[in-house]
């Protein structure tokens, strides 16, 4: 039976966990609040997947190193902008030949690094034992059993099929890859896409412009992912159009709804109070901005994006600048 340490007690990190351990492996998760280890030691999480019973097999601390005794794969699911401070307190746990995996969808401020570099840099991991999992993966369906695919990046073939096995559930089928530079940036982008459809949705927009966003949106993240050396067919994948559908169309998806709610006309404030739970492309914007910026990419949904969630402009603001960009075609 596969050992499996996972930190981070939220919905995705949760949800994944039971997968795990329907996938037969035994699972130790690491939490920073007692009372949701408790939650979770007492067979649920309230706090996050309220009302959905959790497998045996899952376990909770507040230890780290009690979590991470005798991993062999270690599952990292904390909001990305922590990811840095998480890994300095408690990343000499993680066993030495353990695989490491990220659920995180963000790029870090300041530095621009995805998480995988995040993970090499700060925690020592070499990156052969790196892997990245992402897809259409929003965390309550996935709870509840409903069928879903997602894909495995990782640099190793080896190390991607060893997280495959591990969340091989009957529900929940992982595919492999090696493009972990463009299933990072799937995954953040699609965020701060989502962000944008949410705007268009909450000011009384319909399908047609939801969709013109997520076209666009998708070339975008293609653009950058190719600038970086990401291969095409992954922006054609589960790790690219699979999750922008889901992220940008489901109303349980943090950032479209955080984006509905910014379009209905609440304030920032107001909006992370009523959202309570982390919408990654909020903060992401800004660092993929500047990696746009450094690697001469035009990005402007992300650049209107993090107009309105840092500058103050409204979501209407957004329209009328992408709406009048000049024309071109629409291969470039």
């Amino acid at each position: 039976m596969t050992q499996v340490a996972v930190y981070g007690t939220g919905s995705w990190g949760t949800a994944f966990s039971a997968v795990l351990a329907d996938a037969g492996c035994s699972v130790t998760m690491w939490g920073r609040r007692q009372e949701v280890v408790d939650q979770i030691n007492a067979g649920a999480n309230n706090d996050y997947l309220a009302g959905i019973p959790l497998p045996p097999m899952i376990s909770a601390t507040t230890d780290p190193q009690e979590a991470a005794d005798g991993a062999e794969i270690v599952v990292l699911a904390v909001p990305s902008q922590t990811l840095r401070d998480n890994l300095t307190t408690w990343g000499s746990a993680i066993p030495s030949d353990a695989a490491v995996v990220s659920l995180m969808k963000g790029v870090e401020l300041g530095t621009t690094k995805r998480m995988s570099e995040v993970v090499e840099e700060v925690a020592g991991v070499e990156r052969e034992r790196i892997a990245v999992v992402s897809g259409p993966n929003l965390a309550r369906e996935i709870a509840v059993k409903q069928p879903a695919a997602a894909v495995v990046a990782a640099y190793s073939e080896q190390t991607a099929d060893l997280v495959a096995d591990a969340c091989a559930a009957g529900y929940f089928r992982p595919y492999t890859a090696t493009d972990v530079v463009g299933t990072e940036l799937a995954g953040a982008l699609k965020n701060v896409v989502a962000l944008a459809v949410g705007m268009a949705e909450g000011m009384g927009m319909g399908d047609n412009s939801k969709a013109s966003i997520m076209t666009r949106g998708l070339a975008e993240t293609t653009r950058l992912g190719l600038a970086l050396g990401g291969d095409p067919h992954t922006f054609a994948g589960l790790a690219g159009v699979g999750d922008l559908i889901a992220t940008c169309t489901s109303p349980l998806s943090r950032n479209r709804t955080f984006g509905w709610n910014l379009g209905q006309g609440m304030t920032m404030a107001e909006t992370v109070a009523v959202t309570k739970q982390t919408a990654e492309g909020v903060k992401s914007c800004d660092s993929l901005l500047q990696l746009a910026s450094d690697h001469g990419v035009d990005t402007p949904i992300t650049k209107g994006v993090a107009y309105v969630v840092h500058e103050g402009a409204q979501p209407g603001d957004l329209v009328e600048l992408l709406l009048s960009r000049p024309r071109k075609s629409e291969r470039e």
